[in-house]
């Protein structure tokens, strides 16, 4: 699925994204647009994150989903927009600027060493008890992290103490196609 994305279908994951959040923000509803290209309509987990002037504005996404792509894609863009719990509710005012990135995700694989984790390459999903974490790939390359660095930065996230992930924690990678407007 990630390798088959053309440019055009990127464009289009990405303009419906902004239309979901627009129209979300502005009515309460997101527009119904049927689409039919191949790759678009296979099953595919994705994150879609608003950034505004650079600054993360909100990310939320599912690994896994029972919808096509862009469907997963809409309703990703209007919770990244509304729901992630870090930010307040998009309003029309924050409608003026912002950009979109789209993380297109390989299914997870569960690592039975975390020296399988590739920085640059793989995103974390790591679980222990009850608490969860995640990071994109793009996360630990923007920030200059090693192997170490990113599984602690990804336990902080899952809410657990910084060295947690290193025994009783399950750590899972993925990889991210990963487009944007800018």
């Amino acid at each position: 699925m990630n390798e088959m994305l053309n440019t055009e279908e990127k464009r289009l994951l990405l303009e419906l994204a902004r239309e979901a959040i627009t129209s979300y923000v502005r009515t309460g509803e997101v527009p119904v647009r049927e689409v039919t290209a191949h790759p678009l309509t296979e099953c595919a987990g994705c994150f879609v994150t608003i950034k505004k002037e650079g600054a993360l504005r909100g990310c939320i996404g599912n690994f896994t989903s029972d919808k096509p792509l862009y469907k997963l894609v809409q309703e990703m863009a209007v919770s990244a927009a509304t729901r992630d719990p870090r930010f307040y509710p998009m309003k029309e005012e924050d409608l003026i600027s912002f950009d979109l990135e789209i993380s297109v995700l390989s299914p997870l694989t569960k690592v039975a060493s975390v020296e399988e984790v590739q920085v640059g390459v793989h995103g974390l999903y790591l679980e222990k008890n009850f608490s969860r974490g995640v990071l994109l790939p793009q996360v630990a390359t923007d920030h200059g992290w090693d192997r170490e660095t990113f599984l602690s930065q990804t336990a902080l996230k899952a809410g657990l103490k910084k060295d947690d992930w290193k025994e009783g924690s399950d750590v899972y990678v993925f990889t991210a196609k990963v487009f944007g407007e800018k």
